[in-house]
């Protein structure tokens, strides 16, 4: 797709208003509208100007000026707007060295896509995420000095099965038994089927979409795989049309990784491979029909597991769902057919061109352009290494004794945790400045500040259940 073949789809299709969307830095989709009138082929080579110093994580006040630059090929017609609306993503880059900005997540990502490609290891890296979501009927949350409380509300619920809704007609969902009911226990199927149509129309390829495990409308709809840069985009996609769907219909949808106490969380499970000249490089003889290419690749993503979860599990919520009990996973090991296991070969097919492994780790919380391109490096950087895996952890991790697990590695237990990691591993990041050293520093000290300390400083509800009478 040109800038030419652009215009003239908005001819054709009497396109009113073009919509520019960017991620920020800690993971938000962004977005500022022009007329249609206005947009023209120098727009996609000089760019339109905005105020980077009101995007989180990004310029001082003094050099707040930015451009983007649109990407002809990832327009799509928005679903939801009134007015006939093209949006396309964009590439951000500083407006006097024309150079693309470090700290534009989408940059870091096509960085990552090449340097994999100046390796030799591979020409393609495959990804392909499966995101988890809760679909609820009421949300209310405050939080101020004197007072805190949530309050969250799905009308599958097991705990309404006792409300008097005039009438109630039962088929609630009970606790974790929520995985593939049929309706009327499962009330958001026509939901996520109009999601799916919606994803579609727009572009995405949808496999399938279920219930998942949880009480209370937790949902999952399945996107066929891609290319790096592309599937990150997609996943942007994937959310905002979840978002307005559920919203068109007086619902709200939530990514978050662990909304419900004691009930399965919401994660993003990553399918991977690595490619080149058309060839799957994951395919081979080795464990579970692996490859040494894929061993190797298993081997990096543990060895900097605890550092990536500052990227694919970057919120405190995060690290409620990576707990034992809830199918998350809770051992850094790689396994078969073992869910608990941070990682999983999926034998669903035993043809080469298919064969992949699964990174259980991640959640939908995440900038997907950074977490994938963290565990892209991590991968190229156990297969530059030959990184040995060790042995695969094919038993029942909750039947292990306590002595059998002490030597298995654990998923950080925390976000600030999570984040000393990084701090001590990161050079893996850096080849090639994909990551830079600004990148790594203003992320801590972004997530320290705004989160850890945020959460760290203030007393939780629970605590005055535990110790206002102490």
């Amino acid at each position: 797709m040109t800038p030419r073949e652009v215009l003239a789809f908005l001819r054709e299709r009497d396109v009113k208003a073009v919509d520019l969307r960017f991620m920020d830095f800690p993971g938000l989709w962004k977005h500022f509208t022009i007329p249609a009138e206005q947009l023209d082929e120098k727009s996609f080579e000089d760019g339109i100007g905005f105020d980077g110093a009101s995007i989180r994580g990004w310029q001082a006040i003094n050099e707040s000026d930015m451009i983007v630059v649109p990407q002809p090929d990832t327009k799509f017609i928005d679903p939801f707007r009134q007015d006939t609306t093209l949006v396309m993503i964009c590439n951000i880059q500083d407006p006097l060295t024309k150079e693309d900005y470090s700290r534009d997540p989408r940059n870091v990502a096509r960085k990552a896509v090449n340097y994999m490609k100046q390796t030799g290891i591979a020409d393609t890296a495959h990804f392909g995420p499966s995101l988890d979501f809760f679909i609820f009927d009421d949300v209310k949350f405050d939080q101020n000095s004197h007072s805190a409380f949530y309050f969250v509300d799905s009308v599958e619920g097991a705990w309404n099965s006792g409300r008097d809704e005039k009438p109630n007609l039962g088929s609630k969902i009970p606790y974790r038994q929520g995985y593939f009911p049929c309706p009327p226990g499962d009330q958001t199927h026509d939901l996520r089927s109009e999601m799916m149509r919606v994803m579609m129309d727009s572009g995405l390829t949808v496999e399938s979409h279920h219930h998942e495990k949880a009480s209370g409308g937790q949902c999952a709809i399945d996107v066929r795989y891609g290319e790096l840069v592309q599937t990150a985009d997609n996943v942007l996609k994937h959310k905002y049309i979840v978002r307005n769907v559920a919203r068109r219909h007086g619902k709200t949808a939530t990514f978050m990784p662990k909304p419900l106490f004691d009930e399965f969380g919401c994660g993003m499970h990553v399918h991977l491979s690595l490619a080149k000249g058309g060839k799957n490089l994951f395919a081979g003889s080795s464990y579970s029909g692996l490859s040494d290419t894929a061993m190797f690749a298993i081997g990096g993503l543990l060895k900097h597991a605890a550092a990536l979860a500052a990227f694919t599990n970057p919120t405190t919520n995060s690290y409620k769902r990576l707990v034992p009990g809830f199918e998350a996973p809770s051992a850094l090991a790689y396994s078969q057919r073992n869910r608990s296991a941070a990682i999983r070969i999926p034998v669903y097919s035993s043809r080469p061109d298919s064969k992949r492994i699964e990174y259980r780790m991640p959640d939908g919380a995440a900038n997907p352009y950074l977490a994938f391109s963290a565990i892209l490096m991590a991968m190229l950087d156990g297969v530059r290494n030959k990184t040995n895996p060790g042995q695969p952890l094919d038993k029942d991790i909750y039947d292990l004794a306590p002595e059998q697990l002490r030597d298995v590695p654990k998923p950080p237990g925390s976000l600030a945790e999570a984040l000393r990691a990084l701090e001590k591993d990161h050079e893996f990041l850096m080849h090639s400045d994909v990551f830079t050293e600004d990148v790594i520093d203003t992320w801590i000290a972004f997530k320290r500040r705004e989160e850890v300390d945020a959460i760290r400083l203030r007393p939780h509800p629970y605590e005055f259940a535990l110790y206002f009478d102490s």
